[in-house]
């Protein structure tokens, strides 16, 4: 490859390159099994990013689909991460639910709070303030409902989702798929 297509690259990935405008594009689709998926991406080429992002349903057995057709199944939310050890989940909910918070959820070692995208940063601020590490507070997308996938169409579920983070431009990818903890076991065993 030659020296000036490879400094051009680099200029345009940096935002050096004048002319080189990002925007943010979120496309829907459907997984195996119904699954809805929601991407978020920043490009700097509509069409190249549509296609690629089109290639990667196609080849995981998904299918893109219009605007529109699954973002109404997400709820726009915030989440804040405690680690476990850090505190026990009565005190968790007591501070977080007297914050503002909807919801606690436990998955593997860390909690999850649920909240309103206006009472994020008062429920950090409050879990903080008790003396609690907060490891991350962000906003995110929260599924309305799940659909349970068995062990094949899990296997091609995950394929799908990593081909999706590996892309470049992917900033985000949400899905509403549950799998069960024998069949992620098995799968990642």
């Amino acid at each position: 490859m030659p020296a000036d297509n490879i400094d051009r690259a680099i200029k345009k990935g940096t935002g050096e390159l004048p002319g080189v405008s990002y925007e943010e594009v979120a496309y829907e689709g459907y997984g195996v099994g119904g699954v809805a998926v929601l991407v978020e991406t920043m490009t700097d080429n509509r069409n190249r990013t549509v296609a690629e992002i089109r290639s990667i349903f196609g080849k995981a057995g998904g299918a893109m689909g219009e605007s529109g057709c699954v973002a109404w199944m997400f709820h726009k939310r915030g989440a804040i991460t405690v680690p476990a050890q850090q505190v026990a989940e009565d005190r968790l909910m007591e501070l977080a639910l007297d914050a503002g918070a909807e919801d606690l959820r436990q998955e593997g070692d860390q909690f999850t709070v649920i909240t309103p995208l206006d009472k994020l940063e008062a429920v950090r601020q409050a879990i903080a303030g008790a003396g609690v590490a907060v490891a991350e507070a962000e906003v995110t997308m929260i599924p309305q409902s799940t659909a349970r996938l068995d062990e094949e169409a899990a296997r091609k579920m995950l394929k799908l989702m990593d081909a999706l983070d590996d892309h470049d431009d992917v900033q985000r990818v949400y899905a509403n798929f549950d799998i069960p903890d024998a069949i992620m076991e098995k799968i990642s065993g």
